[in-house]
């Protein structure tokens, strides 16, 4: 494996899906790569916190 650079889909910018994080997937059974970035993940995964009742 090698690192691979993808697009963010939400912000447009480009980010480095490094080997290590691919084992990572691999080893979790995710069978996709990644489609954001890590900011828009956790600006995504915040606003799914805030929404979430408590």
């Amino acid at each position: 494996m090698t690192d691979k650079t993808i697009v963010c889909k939400d912000c447009g910018k480009e980010f480095i899906f490094t080997e290590g994080e691919q084992e990572f997937y691999k080893e979790k059974g995710f069978e996709n790569d990644p489609v954001r970035c890590i900011d828009c993940r956790r600006k995504r995964k915040a606003e799914k916190n805030k929404m979430r009742p408590r």
